[in-house]
């Protein structure tokens, strides 16, 4: 349960900063925002404030903001459609009853002729009393209700479509953006908690039952030289351990401005190289700054990103396979691992899933944010927009694929952690 709560929640984050990013550059760039959506499925909370209704929904599997212009229109007035008008202080059109006329017998009643509620923002219909054909204009913010529900008109200059190429761009962007200013957040936090490793020739944090506390070194130490050997960085004091292992070693330390020499008997272990290394049971030594910490959150995130990229360079040229990809079981099952090991380490670990999410939706495939902005270049290579239609049998198509692979990648996982 402490899993599932604990994925629950870093991935609700990341899905809100993410579609969060989407939804203020949209506003700012005046877009209408209809919804901004936490998960998929049935709603289980909603509340609207201003023009956008905010909502928490069952599958916790994603999010959404639904702007204006992106999809087609929820209603289509044509000629011949009896509907109901109310009006403002004005006298311009305030909302627009599509059915259940009978719940509103303030409404003016109207047999459509034509309605454009994206240009002229007018409705031109027949007064159901005197059968007088009248041109009603509408309010900008005019809303038409169905089944009792109200949906703002989208004016052509408040909808996506309709904004220029860089406030589109940005829009799009500024998903994944916010996942990577969330992962510099995350590591600036960890790094003023747990402080920012150093290179200074001390000794950081000392493991219980290792050499290095059994042989009396304390926290802090500033390690003066090892054997004969000048140390001026923690590095050198690695690389010596390192080279020694299983032999007893001199270390001349400082410790409250007196030198004093203390001898430790190394341990081995098998390196990356496969080689035997010695070890003490040091870590390095940490400093704690406000300045540091955001130091370490940008060179932290900076590393995470170039790695990611790596990996999909390797994975595109066939040096991984599609096995050693991680989908939603896979995720699950390491989160569990980390939240056994404390909260800094799933800290490290929701700044790295955040720059995941980033990183993948930045990719030009169909239906993710990367897709989406490359159609835009190609509209500015083009000098004229790709047909609608064509753009949303494409994003379909992706989505498809996405899911297929999302199945072939929860399948791997699945062998990975129940079949092995």
């Amino acid at each position: 349960m402490e899993t599932f709560i604990s994925v629950v929640i870093i991935f609700g984050v990341l899905i809100a900063i993410h579609e969060f990013g989407h939804l203020i550059v949209a506003k700012k760039s005046g877009i209408l925002c209809r919804e901004y959506a936490i998960g998929f499925g049935p709603k289980l909370f909603s509340i609207k404030k201003g023009e956008t209704v905010y909502t928490l929904r069952l599958l916790p599997i994603g999010g959404f903001v639904r702007m204006a212009g992106e999809d087609p229109e929820i209603i289509d007035i044509k000629p011949g459609h009896r509907i109901g008008l109310l009006f403002n202080h004005q006298q311009h059109v305030s909302k627009i009853i599509i059915n259940h006329l009978d719940k509103y017998p303030d409404a003016k009643l109207v047999t459509v002729e034509t309605a454009d509620l994206e240009k002229d923002l007018v409705i031109k219909g027949y007064d159901s009393e005197d059968g007088e054909l009248i041109e009603y204009p509408l309010d900008r913010e005019a809303e038409y209700v169905v089944d009792e529900q109200a949906f703002q008109i989208a004016p052509l200059d408040r909808q996506f479509s309709s904004k220029t190429k860089t406030a589109r761009f940005l829009t799009i962007f500024a998903g994944p953006f916010m996942n990577f200013l969330l992962a510099f957040v995350i590591f600036v936090v960890y790094f003023s908690i747990q402080g920012v490793p150093s290179n200074a020739p001390k000794l950081g944090q000392l493991v219980e039952n290792n050499p290095a506390i059994q042989a009396g070194l304390h926290q802090g130490d500033r390690v003066i030289q090892i054997d004969e050997q000048p140390i001026n960085a923690w590095q050198d004091i690695m690389t010596y351990v390192n080279h020694h292992p299983n032999s007893l070693l001199t270390f001349t330390i400082e410790r409250n401005n007196q030198q004093q020499k203390i001898d430790v008997k190394t341990n081995a272990r098998k390196g990356p190289s496969g080689k035997q290394e010695g070890f003490i049971g040091v870590y390095a030594p940490t400093k704690h700054s406000f300045v540091a910490s955001l130091k370490g959150g940008v060179s932290q995130t900076y590393f995470w990103i170039k790695q990611e990229l790596v990996g999909l360079k390797m994975l595109v040229t066939g040096a991984v396979g599609l096995d050693q990809l991680s989908g939603p079981v896979g995720i699950y099952n390491v989160t569990g691992q980390f939240v056994s090991q404390g909260f800094l380490i799933v800290l490290n670990w929701a700044a790295f899933l955040s720059i995941n999410l980033g990183i993948i939706n930045l990719l030009p495939l169909p239906a993710l944010d990367g897709g989406r902005l490359l159609f835009i270049i190609v509209e500015a290579l083009r000098g004229k927009p790709i047909d609608p239609q064509r753009e949303s049998i494409v994003h379909f198509i992706g989505f498809a694929l996405l899911m297929l692979l999302m199945v072939v990648v929860t399948w791997n996982d699945i062998q990975k952690v129940f079949l092995h």
